[in-house]
């Protein structure tokens, strides 16, 4: 047996990301201002996406395309050189086509890199032509960095749990699966799933061979990285095979003042901790463990590009990309442990791509980000459609470090770091997420006896895989059963009605609860000993967040909301609208279908019922809200409480 080999601490890396917003036709006249301040002026580029709109000879002509971009080259007064008055030359920018993006956006790319001024003069005059709906830089995102664990440290005890696999360092180190306050559940998940016959497609750095993951996929996988700069390949194109060949950098690489960093074999921990091998002898466990790992490589030397991010996504999702194979490997559930500062709009070709992979049936997992900041102001986590994932410790308290806010999905463990989850102190065992890992600093170590390696990393790129995982054990658990296979939206509804109520009280929002893998397999295939709830169609409210426009169904509107330990008066509210309503409510499960076993009920004339609950309980509250004389229409729904 091969020992346990750790890493040493590093900063937490805040994300790097180009904060330049996409220009649209209809914005030329006004942006100005705004775009330039919102620009950071030590940044250059060299790639736009242009958005032609349908109908346009640029939409399907990449020539006529290219023209249109060389045209507003002119006219942004780039097309000459010049001479400053210091003697300091600047050469003439020219244009060239890259390739056609499966959302149907083209990348060009100008013959030097463009100063802040120059990108913005240039994008506006590419968004005053008619033809054109949005441009925007080819921007970069990067890995989550997470918290290295440091090289020595105490094993915390081990921990009596129903499914104990035989990995010998599954009890000493791997709390996030059975902990019962601030785990995943997992332990008792192995049970009823293990993810057979499921894909989850890992957009990442790629994976390394490791003797403990299953990489029978790797071939399959892809390298989307275009760019032979980032790739690290001598020229630009893509390759067969998700395989991670390392994404080290030397000093001032990735710009000026950026210190040399050692490959940090991202993709291979988030794919581990996803679906590593389990009750085989070897190492650690993984959630999904006889779930396939789809690699697709999109993150390189110094980040990676929207453009290959977002064809990663429509690939893995069944979605064509030209020039590219068809997928025959397509995944049920994406993880992405990436992104950078923004928020993500309609004009971000993640954006569209995700919507696309969500209308083919595939759930897609984001990391919420790591700088204690509100997930709005970061992409991909902000695309509508994601479950973004915030990350929590041992003790069930949000990791100092976790982004929040109202665009949290849920929370998962990702490791607090420190003791009891402190924002400082002693850096603890059990304060780190524990997974397969390779020696290499600059590529992959491959010895003939291959290491067991493995290391502790905090961050919510950590959290987002439990949540892929247990999506994944929730499909193969579904399909096992013979039943119809769950939308995204439904999967979400299942996860956030069979979460775990936090322990604490947040100090920021940060989603619907801890991630039950155990209770989201039960609800999900019927079970009624989920522990969370016992219908995933329950409509999942939002602490405090008015839900507008709900109509009476035949059957009644079910919601959910889930309240945390040591919350009181938790205020239940219908209002606006028209009709007649009925309010039901339940701890623990759905009232039945006339509300008669409700625990508390309001039923008057017109759509306005309250119900206050002064010392609620910490579980999952059900809301049926009825039409008893009729119908209702365009009311609004709200659930608060103090924390």
């Amino acid at each position: 047996m091969k020992s346990l080999h750790t890493f040493g601490i590093s900063a937490l890396a805040a994300a790097m990301f180009l904060a330049v917003p996409a220009i649209r036709a209809a914005d030329t006249s006004t942006l100005s201002a705004r775009y330039v301040g919102a620009s950071r002026a030590d940044q250059t580029y060299d790639r736009f996406i242009v958005t032609y709109k349908n109908g346009t000879t640029q939409r399907n002509n990449s020539t006529a395309a290219l023209q249109s971009v060389t045209a507003a080259i002119h006219r942004a007064g780039l097309s000459t050189a010049t001479v400053s008055s210091t003697g300091t030359s600047t050469p003439a920018v020219s244009a060239s086509y890259q390739r056609k993006l499966a959302v149907g956006s083209d990348l060009v790319r100008t013959s030097r890199k463009l100063s802040q001024g120059e990108a913005n003069a240039l994008m506006l005059q590419i968004a005053s032509d008619a033809a054109v709906a949005n441009v925007q830089p080819d921007r970069k995102m990067y890995l989550v960095q997470d918290f290295k664990a440091p090289a020595t440290m105490a094993k915390p005890t081990d921990t009596a749990t129903p499914f104990t696999p035989n990995d010998p360092y599954y009890a000493q180190y791997q709390w996030n699966f059975s902990n019962a306050t601030g785990g995943a559940d997992v332990n008792y998940a192995w049970n009823i799933a293990d993810g057979t016959g499921v894909t989850i497609a890992v957009i990442d750095t790629g994976i390394t061979q490791h003797p403990d993951l299953d990489t029978s996929l790797g071939n399959a996988g892809y390298d989307f990285i275009y760019d032979h700069t980032v790739s690290g390949r001598p020229t630009d194109g893509r390759v067969p095979g998700g395989w991670d060949t390392g994404d080290w950098t030397t000093k001032n690489e990735c710009g000026a003042g950026q210190a040399a960093e050692p490959s940090s074999w991202h993709g291979t921990v988030v794919s581990g901790e996803a679906a590593e091998l389990t009750n085989n002898g070897v190492g650690m466990a993984g959630i999904a463990y006889n779930a396939k790992v789809l690699p697709l490589r999109v993150l390189g030397h110094c980040g990676g590009y929207d453009s290959d991010i977002s064809d990663a996504i429509e690939w893995a999702s069944g979605g064509q990309v030209p020039g590219m194979p068809d997928n025959t490997n397509v995944a049920q559930v994406i993880n992405m442990s990436l992104g950078g500062d923004g928020q993500c709009t309609s004009a971000d070709p993640e954006y569209q791509a995700i919507q696309d992979a969500v209308s083919r049936g595939t759930t897609v997992v984001v990391a919420a980000g790591n700088s204690s900041a509100d997930v709005s102001g970061f992409t991909p986590a902000s695309c509508p459609g994601v479950i973004a994932v915030a990350s929590n410790g041992i003790t069930g308290k949000r990791a100092f470090y976790s982004n929040y806010g109202k665009g949290i999905t849920i929370s998962a463990p990702g490791g607090g770091i420190y003791a009891n989850d402190a924002s400082s102190g002693t850096e603890v065992d059990d304060g780190f997420v524990w997974q397969a890992i390779n020696l290499g600093t600059k590529g992959p170590i491959y010895p003939a006896d291959p290491v067991q390696a493995y290391g502790g990393m905090a961050g919510t790129s950590q959290a987002s895989p439990h949540v892929a995982g247990t999506v994944a054990l929730i499909a193969g658990a579904v399909k096992a059963a013979g039943l119809q296979a769950l939308t995204p939206t439904q999967i979400t509804n299942v996860l956030v009605t069979s979460a775990r109520a936090f322990p604490v009280s947040e100090d920021q929002p940060i989603g619907a609860g801890i991630v039950d893998a155990y209770a989201a397999v039960n609800l999900a295939v019927g079970n009624d000993n989920g522990g969370g709830g016992n219908n995933p169609s329950a409509t999942p409210l939002a602490k405090g967040v008015l839900l507008s426009g709900q109509n009476s169904t035949s059957t009644g509107n079910l919601y959910s909301i889930v309240v945390p330990a040591g919350a009181t008066t938790l205020n239940i509210r219908t209002l606006g609208g028209s009709g007649n309503v009925g309010l039901y409510v339940k701890a623990g499960s759905a009232p039945s279908a006339n509300g008669g076993n409700a625990d508390f009920s309001s039923i008057k004339p017109g759509t306005s019922e309250a119900v206050v609950i002064p010392q609620p309980q910490a579980t999952t509250y059900y809301i049926l809200v009825t039409a008893p004389q009729g119908s209702f229409s365009n009311i609004s729904v709200l659930a608060d409480y103090n924390p």
